[in-house]
This record gives C-alpha cells, sequence and structure tokens, in this order.
C-alpha cells in the first residue's frame, strides 16, 4: 500500500492545479515518506479523539494533503525565513502540510484546544521537524499579543470559519505588506460580497481568488489571496461572543 500511495501522491501532485495552470510543487522522496507517516499518526490518533472525518488514504491525499500544499505556489513570494501563522490548524491542515514541505519556513501553528496540538506534538516529533511553533491559544487573544499581532509575513486558516468572521480572526495577525490566504469551499463566492466592510476595516484587499483543482478528480476548492494594506485598528479582534453575535 505504501509504495502505491506515495506513487499516487507524486502523480496527482503533478496533476494540481490553480486557475488551471499547473501549480509548481516539488515533492522530494523524504518529503513524501513524512507525508505518509503524517497520515498513519492521523489514522492512529483519529481511533481516540476527533480529528478528521475523512479517512481513505487516497481521500486524505487530495483533500487534506494537496488541498494543503496549493497555497505554497502562492507563499513562494515570500523570503526564506518567513514567519506564516495557520489559525486554528485542527489537525495541522494547511500549517503542519506546508511546514514539511516547506522547511525554509518558520510555521506556527494555532489552535485552542490542546488535544490537536498534543497530536500535532507528536507528529513534529516524529518527522523531527524544527520549523513548526506550537500555540495554544484563541485567536481573538492571541491576535492582541505583541509576540503575534501584525508579525506574520502571512496567515493561512482553512474550515475556519465564514469570511467576515475569518477576516477578524486572521488579518490581525498580519504585518502590513503581508498576505492572507483563505482556503475556502464554493461558499465562498457567497461570503466574498458580504466581506466588504470587514476588509475595509481590518486593512485588506481581496488580489485574486484562485481555484484549486487536482485534475481528473472530483475536487474544488479557492484560495482567497488577500493582501494586508493597513494596519488593523487596536480593537480588532474584539472578544469571541462579540464576533459571533456580530460580524463586520
Amino acid at each position: 500500500m505504501k509504495d502505491k500511495w506515495l506513487e499516487e501522491l507524486r502523480d496527482k501532485a503533478a496533476r494540481l492545479r490553480i486557475d488551471g495552470s499547473p501549480a509548481p510543487l516539488t515533492i522530494s522522496d523524504a518529503q513524501a515518506e513524512g507525508l505518509y507517516r503524517y497520515m498513519e499518526l492521523l489514522l492512529e490518533w483519529n481511533e481516540r479523539m476527533n480529528l478528521t472525518a475523512v479517512t481513505e488514504p487516497g481521500e486524505i491525499m487530495v483533500r487534506h494533503f494537496l488541498d494543503s500544499a496549493a497555497g505554497l505556489p502562492i507563499l513562494r513570494e515570500l523570503p526564506a525565513d518567513a514567519r506564516i501563522a495557520d489559525v486554528g490548524t485542527g489537525a495541522g491542515f494547511p500549517g503542519m502540510v506546508l511546514s514539511i514541505l516547506a522547511p525554509e519556513y518558520r510555521f506556527v501553528l494555532m489552535d485552542a484546544l490542546q488535544k490537536r496540538l498534543t497530536f500535532l506534538g507528536a507528529v513534529r516529533e516524529e518527522l523531527a521537524l524544527d520549523n513548526c511553533e506550537l500555540v495554544h491559544e484563541r485567536a481573538e487573544e492571541a491576535g492582541q499579543k505583541a509576540p503575534y499581532r501584525e508579525q506574520m509575513d502571512a496567515v493561512a486558516a482553512r474550515a475556519v470559519a465564514a469570511l467576515p468572521v475569518l477576516l477578524e480572526y486572521c488579518l490581525p495577525f498580519v504585518r502590513v505588506g503581508g498576505l492572507f490566504l483563505a482556503y475556502k469551499g464554493p461558499a465562498l463566492q457567497e461570503e466574498l460580497p458580504q466581506s466588504a466592510h470587514a476588509l475595509q476595516v481590518l486593512g485588506g484587499k481581496v488580489e485574486k481568488v484562485a481555484s484549486v483543482t487536482v485534475d481528473g478528480e472530483d475536487f474544488e476548492h479557492y484560495i482567497a489571496i488577500i493582501r494586508k494594506v493597513r494596519s488593523t485598528p487596536g480593537t480588532y479582534p474584539r472578544r469571541q461572543g462579540k464576533i459571533a453575535k456580530s460580524h463586520l
């Protein structure tokens, strides 16, 4: 099974498309082995805690690993040693996948649930990753703290919340000039018009919405690429209850 999975990973990585064009995604033998071991740990730990509803190895490859990796060509504009946060990382998507595939960057994987970070700590130790920091914080609290606020060259988030809410959680982390990558499903098309006010208040500007596909697969996601053009006012992010009750 392992050899077949690794072969399929390379084949499907070659068929990854952003806006219909080939995405330059190179996966080394060591990185492919690391992703396979990550999958094994995910399935083992998933038996005793709820990490993912996707448990078929081929589906994990496409819907978790390649989908997460699709942001990497976009992040390549950043210099080596850039600091990238994954807010609400969950089981490590996209942050852990990106940390495996891009060792030149420093990743901050943040989540409010310690049990998820315990799992990710096991993955980090197993794969000997030294570019991956795990942070047990709520986004709305960490976004007001000096070590994180407007200190990230980029932030990514996947399947966390509707875009207007997600912007308030994530844009406060991004330095002016940096990027926010919002990994979304088809609902993004409805959420974008609803996000205009949040973008204006929080200092973001949509540069592009990129479609992500794997040729031959029944799969299409989107990445909203948002540039931080102005500093976020200090009143944001608000407390979680206020964000949930009334988004911008």
